[in-house]
C-alpha cells in the first residue's frame, strides 16, 4: 500500500490529490492545510470523486505530525502575500513562504520517504526543507516544468511533435533558467534555437495561465505527479528536479533507477556553464537572506 501526505490544499494541492485519486497506485492520501478547512474540503471532494469512480483511495484530514509513516510527502502550501513584482516573479515569496516551509520541515526531523516540494521559490525551499528537516531525499519541481514548457515551445516553432525534442532547462526555476539549446535535439540532430523566441514563452506562459484561470495548477501538479512516481521507483528514467549538486541546489536531469536518482547534468558550452554559476549564485544568495528561519 502507497500512502501520500499532501501538504497544501490549494490550486496545486487540489490537482495533486485528484492526480493521485485516478491513479490507481495511491491507496490513501492524508491532506493538511493551514486552516484545515481547504484540507477537509478537499478530503470530501475526494470521496466523492472516488464514489463516482469507483477509485480504492482513502482521502483522510490529518495533521502533518501523523505523516511520518507516508511514503512520500508533497509539499505546497503558499503563505498569505501580494506579489506584485513584474520581473522574478517567482523569487517574490522568498521572506513570506520561508518561515512556513522552515515549520513545516521540523515536523519532519528524520523523516526516511520522499518529500517533493512545489512552493516557491521552489529551488531555495527545496534546500530549506532538506537542511531543516534531515530528510535525505527532497526534490523540486520546477525545472520539469520548465522542461516541458521549453520542448512545447521549441516544437512549435519547428512545426515537429514534441515527442522528436530532446533537451533540457535546468538551474534556477525562474529568469535565470538555463536553456541548454548545445545539446538539445530533434530526431536526434543539433537544431539552430531561436532563444530568444524560447525564453519570451518560458516567462509569458505562466503569466498567461494566471490571467486565465488564477493560478498555475495542473503543470506543477503534473510535475509533482511524476517526481513521485520515479522517486518511488514506480517509473524509471530521467526527470529535472532540484536536487543537490557539488555543494549547490538546483534543477537539472536526474536518471531514476528503482527510485535512486543519479545526476545526469548535459554538457553545456561556455555560456550556458557561465549562466548556470550565475544562477546557482542566485539561489545561494537568496538562501543566505533566509537563515533566520532555519535555526
Amino acid at each position: 500500500m502507497t500512502t501520500i501526505g499532501l501538504i497544501g490544499a490549494g490550486a496545486v494541492g487540489q490537482t495533486v490529490g485528484t492526480m493521485l485519486a485516478a491513479s490507481g497506485w495511491c491507496d490513501t492520501i492524508m491532506v493538511a492545510s493551514g486552516s484545515g478547512r481547504t484540507a477537509a474540503s478537499l478530503v470530501t471532494d475526494l470521496e466523492d470523486m472516488g464514489q463516482v469512480t469507483g477509485s480504492p483511495l482513502r482521502a483522510i484530514h490529518a495533521a502533518p505530525s501523523v505523516m511520518g509513516g507516508c511514503d512520500a510527502i508533497v509539499v505546497c502550501p503558499r503563505a498569505v502575500f501580494t506579489n506584485t513584482q513584474t520581473s522574478d516573479v517567482r523569487m517574490a515569496g522568498l521572506h513570506a513562504n520561508a518561515p512556513l516551509i522552515a515549520a513545516i520541515a521540523r515536523r519532519f526531523t528524520g523523516y526516511q520517504g520522499v518529500v517533493v516540494m512545489v512552493t516557491n521559490p521552489v529551488d531555495v525551499m527545496t534546500r530549506l526543507f532538506a537542511e531543516v528537516s534531515g530528510c535525505g531525499r527532497v526534490f523540486g519541481v520546477g525545472s520539469n516544468t520548465d522542461t516541458a514548457r521549453y520542448r512545447l515551445t521549441l516544437a512549435r516553432l519547428l512545426n515537429v511533435p514534441v515527442a522528436a525534442v530532446h533537451g533540457h532547462v535546468v538551474g534556477e526555476h525562474g529568469d535565470n533558467a538555463v536553456i541548454c539549446a548545445s545539446s538539445t535535439t530533434v530526431n536526434g540532430q543539433p537544431v539552430p534555437v531561436p532563444l530568444q523566441q524560447v525564453r519570451d514563452e518560458l516567462r509569458g506562459r505562466p503569466r498567461r495561465i494566471n490571467e486565465g484561470i488564477g493560478r498555475v495548477r495542473t503543470g506543477p501538479a503534473g510535475a509533482a505527479y511524476a517526481a513521485l512516481r520515479h522517486a518511488l521507483g514506480l517509473t524509471d528514467g530521467v526527470i529535472e528536479l532540484s536536487a543537490p549538486w557539488r555543494g549547490d541546489w538546483y534543477g537539472m536531469p536526474l536518471r531514476f533507477a528503482a527510485g535512486t536518482p543519479t545526476v545526469c547534468l548535459p554538457p553545456l558550452d561556455s555560456g550556458e556553464a557561465v549562466h548556470l554559476q550565475a544562477a546557482a549564485a542566485k539561489l545561494n544568495a537568496a538562501y543566505d537572506q533566509i537563515k533566520e528561519t532555519r535555526s
